[in-house]
């Protein structure tokens, strides 16, 4: 009389796991295009001052950095300390510095380097002045103050 039988065990599907190689290299191609790699290392503490009227720089390939702040290991001090590329410098090694970035970059883009100085809010003008008259004598005049954007308060 009945049709039907007893409850057979009926089994799952296996997943078929052939394109996940291709989901795997996809995923890493993708992260390998969009990601950008860090070309310094920060040895200084910066909170950057806060702007109302700022600009976006236009080519960033043409900015060289230089960072002021106190330094993040507790070992070297808290004094004011100045970093060029992945190390400590003086206002004196900037002309030297200034010479190597602009040897770094084709002749037509020289004129256009623009250095950008990268200030914790709470170091003092002192140094940021001695700074910027080294790069006055190596002729280095387009200097852009990095800051963050002031968010008005309703």
């Amino acid at each position: 009389m009945s049709k039907f039988t007893g409850k057979k065990q009926k089994e799952v599907p296996a997943i078929s796991t052939g394109s996940m190689p291709d989901i795997i290299f996809m995923l890493i191609f993708f992260f390998m295009v969009s990601t950008t790699m860090r070309q310094n290392t920060l040895l200084v503490k910066i909170s950057a001052p806060e702007a109302t009227q700022i600009a976006k720089l236009e080519r960033k390939s043409l900015v060289s950095f230089i960072y002021m702040g106190q330094p993040t290991q507790k070992q070297l001090g808290t004094e004011t300390r100045i970093q060029l590329n992945d190390q400590f410098a003086t206002p004196q090694d900037i002309p030297e510095y200034i010479a190597m970035e602009r040897e770094s970059r084709d002749e037509a883009d020289r004129k256009l380097l623009t250095t950008s100085l990268k200030v914790d809010k709470d170091v003092k003008m002192g140094i940021v002045t001695d700074v910027k008259q080294e790069l006055r004598k190596v002729g280095a005049f387009k200097i852009n103050y990095s800051t963050r954007k002031k968010v008005e308060k309703e």
